[in-house]
């Protein structure tokens, strides 16, 4: 396993976007899934907008590895439960709540709902 390095984070981190692979069954990695990512110190952390019923969320629990891609910067990763540190947390609420402001209320409000915030996954770059 390996550590992000300052630019990739840097880069990740200021994109809006990440495309997201789940391992698939079969071994191989699932349709890529757009969704937003936030950075807290040295880590990207991701939620599923549909909670526990998102497919991406619940291949990327069921099979704990996969790849993503954002701001030309591609990782295999590994997803490690974040969902439990409140205090991580409330600072990615409040992260979410700086970076997609401008957007309208019902894409932001459900990204910090209990419901998204349950499904909060660090990203380990491998």
């Amino acid at each position: 396993m390996s550590d992000w390095t300052g630019r990739e984070l840097e880069t990740i981190a200021g994109t809006d976007e990440l495309e997201i692979a789940p391992g698939g069954d079969d071994g191989g990695l699932r349709e890529p899934t757009t969704i937003w990512v936030v950075g807290d110190g040295d880590g990207l952390y991701v939620r599923s907008y549909r909670g526990g019923d998102g497919a991406w969320y619940r291949a990327a629990r069921a099979n704990g590895h996969g790849r993503i891609s954002s701001g030309g910067v591609t990782k295999d990763v590994d997803f490690a439960d974040a969902a439990g540190d409140p205090d991580l947390n409330a600072r990615l609420d409040d992260a979410y709540r700086a970076k997609y402001g401008g957007y309208p209320s019902q894409y932001v409000d459900p990204m910090v709902a209990d419901t998204a915030r349950a499904t909060t996954l660090r990203l380990v770059a491998r």
